[in-house]
């Protein structure tokens, strides 16, 4: 069409009819940056009013919309196919065959029904006349060129991501606390204040079991994290969302590991159409590019499992570790923990009682399919003799325990204290180098000299705000008199008359609880036979009530195997 001024294809039926102009880029970006391209396609119009149409219609809201298979609904595609198919068109245009189809069942229909309607198709180059059979073939050709074109296009893409990711060296971005050095090698970033704001959310984390308490750490503390921002490549510095603490958390690349392809891309039928979405995160070990010690961590990778395992237990459908699912408020000691001898089942918990606080464990069986219950035994004489078992083996470590417990209290806000002085050295640098810049400027520009003098002050702020925290922090530290450092000692040497105290909380007593089942179990998968705790609770322990005997141990390496209660508690076991 650069040269073409008339062509025998065009009658005057299709000249009474409008002409539509179909414009398209495939994204965003192109739209921004593609300016040229966007000329080109709208120049299109006034070509066809050359070749005599008098009524153009230009369709342009499919700009940034891709054609390729599974993407989004095109609207302006669609309103091509019912122009043509109320046979108001009598030409349709596109610069490009690939403007108007990636796939080939779209471009099928556009053909088939430009063909029953007598409607025309041209390119830059063409018109095309569907009741010609060499027409026909040229524009399946060039239909079928621009669906393969898309095909190779994404193929080589992949090929070269590919091939880099199993060098280790594809990165779009790196996570935040991670660097480059000279030889393009990942290390460790070399902001102090960085780093340590890291390696402090996974040492809270371990403090505090939770991604959720954590988060509230940060946010009470007014501590804040450096994150990528969403345009641009300074870090900034603000206080954390819970979805940045878990993100950091879950992130197998602060446990020294390269991953790629953690998310892939699926393809579903949803309402008759092709969408594509991301899949859910893979396990690391499966994902398809996976190379372990690919540089230095902030935890080691038997850390990273570990805490992913803490993180599950939150989830109430998690079945793999019960020791490690989540503690409520409930009064059951071994809520999540117990399982039936019988069929396996992980057992249930319900309250009863004139408050509603006495535990009863039940498995549940075929009740469901109109069978029994397979047992159901209450839980206070179980509770009672596991938690004598319990401080058997931890009655010994209380003092251990209350001297660490009086080195937390004497630290005080350590943690919060570093973070805040790690942020005034900060600022005071900034400081320095914002009066720098204001200092060299020429005091008669003043609209220049006005803002860099904003600039400083606006960090002479700051640090004063930081020291006023600072010094908040300092009157409120709290040193441990030496009646209450014996006050905690004689808690520790007294730790079962402190565990049987009703202000001792159940949320706790579960937390100590599964805290040493984790560790038990630690032990025996690496058979260290000669720890005591793993003799007491490993070991079946067996404790007999009247004619009725409870069984601890351990079922396919959860927490329990059969448990049948005493018919004095009040309810006998059922099967």
């Amino acid at each position: 069409m650069n040269e073409l001024l008339y062509s025998p294809k065009i009658k005057p039926e299709h000249l009474a009819r409008k002409a539509i102009v179909y414009l398209r880029q495939s994204s965003e970006k192109q739209v921004r940056q593609n300016l040229e391209s966007q000329r080109l396609q709208y120049e299109l119009a006034e070509r066809i009013r050359s070749l005599g149409w008098q009524q153009i219609e230009v369709i342009h809201t499919d700009l940034g919309c891709s054609a390729a298979m599974g993407s989004a609904s095109r609207e302006g595609f669609e309103r091509v196919l019912t122009s043509v198919a109320l046979g108001e068109v009598g030409i349709v245009v596109s610069r490009e065959v690939s403007r108007l189809s990636r796939t080939d069942k779209d471009w099928c229909r556009l053909v088939e029904v430009c063909q029953i309607f007598g409607t025309l198709i041209g390119d830059e180059q063409q018109v095309y006349d569907l009741s010609y059979l060499d027409d026909q073939l040229v524009l399946g050709i060039k239909g079928t060129l621009s669906a393969v074109e898309l095909k190779v296009l994404r193929q080589r893409l992949q090929a070269g991501q590919e091939s880099k990711a199993r060098r280790g060296e594809l990165f779009k971005r790196l996570p935040v606390g991670y660097a480059k050095d000279g030889s393009g090698k990942v290390v460790l970033h070399p902001d102090r204040r960085i780093s340590e704001a890291i390696q402090l959310v996974f040492r809270k984390f371990r403090e505090l079991w939770s991604v959720r308490q954590t988060f509230q750490w940060f946010r009470d503390h007014d501590v804040e994290l450096p994150a990528n921002p969403i345009c641009g490549t300074r870090l900034v510095w603000k206080i954390p969302s819970q979805s940045l603490i878990g993100d950091i958390l879950r992130d197998p690349f602060y446990a020294g590991a390269y991953v790629w392809g953690r998310r892939p891309m699926e393809t579903l039928l949803v309402e008759g159409r092709l969408k594509k979405r991301q899949a859910a995160y893979r396990r690391p070990e499966e994902c398809r590019v996976f190379i372990a010690d690919h540089h230095v961590g902030y935890i080691d990778w038997v850390t990273y499992e570990e805490n992913q395992r803490m993180m599950r237990r939150n989830s109430v459908t998690w079945q793999a570790d019960e020791s490690m699912s989540a503690i409520r408020a409930g009064q059951g000691l071994l809520v999540g923990l117990l399982r039936c001898g019988h069929c396996g089942r992980k057992l249930h918990v319900r309250y009863w009682g004139g408050t509603g606080t006495n535990a009863r464990y039940l498995c549940k069986g075929d009740y469901d399919d109109g069978g029994q219950y397979c047992l159901g035994f209450g839980g206070a004489m179980v509770d009672r003799r596991i938690s004598e078992e319990l401080l058997q083996v931890i009655s010994p470590l209380g003092v251990e325990a209350s001297l660490k417990a009086i080195a937390e209290l004497n630290s005080g806000e350590a943690a919060h204290r570093a973070a805040l002085s790690s942020k005034h050295e900060q600022l005071e640098y900034e400081a320095k180098r914002a009066f720098e810049q204001y200092d060299l400027v020429d005091a008669r520009n003043r609209l220049a000299a006005a803002e860099l003098e904003y600039r400083w002050n606006e960090k002479l702020q700051e640090i004063d705000t930081v020291q006023r925290q600072l010094a908040t922090l300092e009157e409120q530290q709290y040193s441990l008199s030496v009646e209450e450092e014996a006050r905690i000692l004689s808690m520790g040497e007294n730790f079962a008359e402190v565990w049987q105290s009703e202000h001792c909380p159940t949320t706790l007593k579960k937390m100590i609880f599964r805290w040493c089942h984790r560790r038990n179990r630690r032990a025996h998968r690496s058979q260290q036979g000669n720890s005591a705790l793993h003799d007491s609770l490993e070991g079946r322990c067996t404790h007999t009530a009247g004619n009725e005997s409870s069984s601890l141990g351990d079922r396919n390496g959860d927490a329990c195997g059969g448990i049948r209660d005493h018919p004095s508690d009040g309810h006998s076991a059922r099967r």
